[in-house]
């Protein structure tokens, strides 16, 4: 049961060729058996998964069956959970019990899904290999003697499906931190379009960039978990009105029997340095589209190299924001002071790692009236000079494709400074910026064994035909990500 995709897994749940019970053990069996070397949850739930599993079996028998019904998933520690544990993998919530619920994990809920646990991250998705985590970096499954990470920071989701250790995860992508973890653990993961999917209830990082979205084996299980999460939410001011995806059936073909489509690749990113594994894939898959009947056109995005320091403008200044309110008064961590103001900086100075006080002196700092024209203001005007030239390029082109990373999963113990590990971001921030979705898909296997993922970049809202291109890629690399594959079983 553990090499079922989801799809599969609820074609036999429909049969009763199983149960919701018998697939939520056998998930909790795989959970106690590889958790603790994977480290990809902070909090396991069994006994919430096996009552979430025989209310869907009732269901499932009495023909009332939901969308997802039956379907185990690991839910990343960034969503609010009633009575759960919430941590953000942070000292500072680390015993945090919310007294309400995200919509997202409460849409999942409603969907009839198995929750088995909360997923590590990097503190507050501030990191690139969730080694940021107050709970320990989770592994990545492929190659797990080697210690390799699975990234960040969503590696917590992206450890647990990988391994067999959930079907399906929430993730969420501020700068890549769904599509890079996925493309280095074989894995799809979509970033939707900006306020396509309801941040309310989830952890803010930076608002304005924070996007929810799903993690999955297959193009078509991370389609459904997307028609779960998608839809417009009156409790989140940034949720957009025009917030619907509906996956009825099976994707359908974007290419072939004569179907035209102007595939794009962006000029900018051909003299960045990537390695040669993925050059030649990235290459066969583009073959692969023409020979469908794909136009491969190229576009330019005159600006996309300096998205990077944009972000790390936009982000730690929008995180210095919204991480002022964890101060130990109300919630959270508290270390008392000799008063009021030494409170405030014995609880902060205890409370956050070392990653997330740098990104908030950071953000402070250009967000000072000194800095705040110079440095954020600029950034802002990137920004917008970025989501132009996407629009401008989606004149010239259908959908866009490009790397989702320069090269496999590194070990855990890679000694990077903070600006190679910010580095590492190149290629998926500019989506963020522009709003747009993108979903990171296998695009094949490199010489040393690992996987690789390319990028299927899209117009706002245009997130359908992102997953339809995603599909011919996944088809045509055929890589095998099965769980006992990857572990060796």
């Amino acid at each position: 049961m553990i090499n079922l995709t989801i799809k599969q897994a609820l074609e036999k749940l429909k049969s009763r060729e199983i149960s919701a019970t018998e697939l939520a053990r056998a998930h909790l069996e795989r959970i106690e058996k590889y958790g603790d070397k994977l480290n990809c949850y902070i909090t396991r739930t069994p006994e919430r998964a096996l009552a979430d599993a025989a209310a869907a079996d009732e269901r499932i028998a009495n023909g009332t069956a939901h969308a997802l019904d039956g379907i185990p998933i690991a839910m990343k520690d960034l969503f609010a959970t009633k009575g759960i544990r919430t941590t953000a993998a942070s000292h500072m919530l680390e015993n945090f019990v919310p007294e309400y619920e995200s919509t997202i994990s409460q849409k999942f809920i409603d969907a009839g899904t198995v929750l088995l646990g909360k997923s590590n991250l990097d503190e507050f998705a501030m990191g690139t290999f969730s080694k940021t985590s107050y709970f320990g970096a989770p592994v990545n499954p492929w190659q797990i003697e080697k210690h390799l990470t699975a990234g960040g920071s969503s590696g917590g989701s992206t450890s647990a499906v990988a391994g067999g250790l959930a079907m399906g995860a929430t993730g969420t992508d501020t700068g890549g931190s769904i599509r890079f973890p996925c493309s280095i653990t074989g894995l799809v993961g979509m970033k939707p379009t900006y306020g396509l999917c309801s941040r309310w209830g989830c952890v803010a990082f930076a608002s304005s960039l924070d996007t929810p979205g799903p993690i999955a084996r297959t193009v078509d299980d991370a389609a459904l978990l997307l028609s779960v999460m998608a839809g417009h939410d009156d409790k989140d001011s940034t949720s957009s009105p025009n917030a619907s995806f509906e996956m009825n059936s099976e994707l359908k073909p974007i290419l072939g029997d004569g179907k035209k489509l102007r595939v794009g690749v962006i000029k900018e990113f051909n003299n960045v340095q990537i390695s040669n594994d993925m050059k030649t894939l990235f290459e066969k898959r583009i073959a692969d589209l023409k020979s469908l009947g794909a136009e491969i056109v190229e576009v330019s995005i005159p600006n996309v190299l300096d998205a990077l320091a944009a972000y790390y403008i936009i982000a730690p200044a929008e995180a210095s924001s919204n991480l002022a309110r964890y101060d130990g008064m109300r919630y959270g961590l508290r270390v008392e002071g000799s008063d009021l103001y030494d409170t405030y900086k014995k609880t902060r100075a205890a409370g956050f790692g070392e990653e997330v006080q740098r990104r908030m002196l950071i953000g402070t700092a250009v967000l000072s009236s000194e800095s705040y024209e110079v440095y954020f203001m600029q950034a802002a005007r990137v920004r917008r000079m970025i989501a132009d030239a996407f629009n401008s390029a989606f004149e010239q082109c259908d959908l866009i494709v490009c790397p989702s990373g320069a090269s496999t999963a590194m070990p855990l113990d890679s000694d990077l400074s903070p600006l190679e590990y910010y580095a590492l971001d190149l290629f998926t921030v500019a989506m963020n910026l522009a709003g747009v979705p993108a979903v990171s898909v296998p695009c094949g296997l490199a010489q040393n064994g690992l996987p690789l993922g390319m990028q299927v970049v899209g117009r706002r809202f245009d997130d359908m035909r992102v997953l339809q291109l995603a599909k011919h890629i996944e088809t045509a690399a055929n890589v095998d990500n099965r769980p006992t594959v990857i572990m060796g079983e």
